[in-house]
């Protein structure tokens, strides 16, 4: 999954993080890095949620309706992916009015992928 942060954020999502380009990623060994990995490991674990951050990959944000339209499940499914990655950090969401926009945190991406990198 390639790691995307040239596109112009949309306005229904969050603000954009501030990259840390220069930011070594701390704590890739040990214990707290191990439960770390594991949150993140489950979160990714399920086809359907591999396939929300494919999507939110190509584009800045959607709102949970786009999402439910590419996806062959139910809007309630999809809501409780959409919990799961973002408990685990993997996206941010931010509200306008009744729609909720979602977008990866591209922090927790680069980490992710710092820990796996690691075994």
């Amino acid at each position: 999954m390639a790691i995307n942060q040239t596109m112009k954020p949309d306005p229904i999502c969050c603000p954009p993080a501030e990259p840390q380009p220069h930011t070594k990623i701390q704590g890739l060994e040990g214990p707290e890095a191990d439960d770390e990995l594991a949150k993140l490991a489950k979160a990714i674990g399920h086809p359907a949620r591999v396939r929300i951050l494919r999507m939110l990959s190509l584009k800045e944000a959607r709102v949970c309706s786009q999402i439910v339209d590419e996806l062959p499940l139910a809007q309630s499914t999809v809501s409780e992916h959409l919990r799961i990655l973002k408990d685990a950090g993997l996206i941010r969401s931010s509200q306008d009015g009744p729609r909720i926009g979602y977008c990866i945190n591209y922090d927790t991406l680069r980490k992710l992928k710092a820990l796996v990198a690691i075994i």
